[in-house]
């Protein structure tokens, strides 16, 4: 008896270790650690006002001009160099959060699988774990694409992001306060929304100033409309093989973290909460990751 009792409890033993072996090894844990660790460490919320989302630009200061005439330091050069190797090497990644506006106002987390009704309002926050551009294309039933991300009434059209500064769409920042969330009315259906994010800017996208000229003149033909083969293109890539994990905070309101990090421009650090569902390129060398988001209207 006590020869059996033994047995049953090595094989205890060994399932449990094999679940934790299970469990360390799961993918998703390994989704979720790359993308929280590459967060700062802590976030500078001292920071008094919101800094504009611009992209990079190659002009180059006379002072940097004159110390790029000195000798080169081979440190720094290899430092430098490692730095974009490392970057490049980095699997595309995006964390994004459903948040639903309150009966008292407050963003709450909810689930994107959640069915809306009338009146309900929803705004989308996305987190990028490099810097990149940013796309957001909204189509609904068997309608056209349409271009909602950049808006050339916030930062001048541009969609320039960064490593984990979140960006909301539609933005809290809006002047029109009827703006700032998508409410559901009408029809039941269903709001596709393709959120993506690429290294490079996508080709004969307008952004920036063309985008605010555009909608200027052409303001039956705003938002701006992908044409039929890039359509295809951004399609084709919704079936790149990607890694995900979802977290279980639903019902959590907006912390003030995040709320700071969006209304400042600044990056979430790794104490901040985690987005609710986290996507990542199998690919490290994939030029664009393509997530699709099905609302639902009921």
């Amino acid at each position: 008896m006590r020869f059996k009792t033994f047995i049953m409890l090595l094989s205890l033993a060994a399932m449990a270790c094999g679940v934790l072996v299970a469990t360390a090894q799961e993918p998703n844990d390994e989704v979720r650690g790359a993308f929280i660790s590459s967060r700062p460490k802590t976030m500078n919320a001292n920071a008094a006002a919101r800094r504009r989302r611009t992209r990079p630009t190659n002009t180059t200061s006379a002072s940097a001009k004159n110390a790029n005439t000195a000798a080169p330091n081979p440190t720094r050069l290899n430092e430098k160099k490692s730095a974009v190797v490392n970057e490049a090497a980095k699997a595309l990644g995006l964390g994004y959060t459903l948040f639903m506006r309150g009966t008292n106002g407050r963003s709450i987390r909810v689930e994107p699988t959640r069915e809306f009704r009338n009146g309900d309002s929803v705004r989308l926050a996305l987190e990028p774990n490099t810097d990149g551009y940013l796309y957001v294309f909204h189509t609904e039933g068997d309608g056209d694409p349409e271009m909602i991300y950049p808006d050339p009434r916030l930062d001048g059209g541009e969609n320039w992001i960064e490593a984990h500064v979140p960006v909301e769409v539609p933005s809290s920042e809006e002047t029109d306060e009827r703006l700032r969330w998508f409410t559901f009315y009408g029809n039941p259906g269903v709001e596709r929304l393709y959120v993506v994010v690429t290294r490079e800017p996508l080709p004969i996208v307008p952004t920036g100033n063309d985008l605010v000229g555009y909608c200027a003149t052409n303001k039956g033909k705003c938002p701006w409309r992908p044409s039929t083969e890039m359509w295809a293109q951004i399609r084709t890539a919704t079936r790149a093989e990607v890694k995900a994990v979802a977290a279980k905070s639903f019902g959590q309101p907006q912390s003030e973290k995040e709320q700071i990090a969006t209304t400042r421009g600044l990056g979430l650090d790794q104490s901040a909460p985690e987005p609710s569902v986290i996507r990542m390129n199998v690919a490290t060398n994939a030029p664009l990751l393509v997530t699709v988001l099905d609302l639902i209207h009921k």
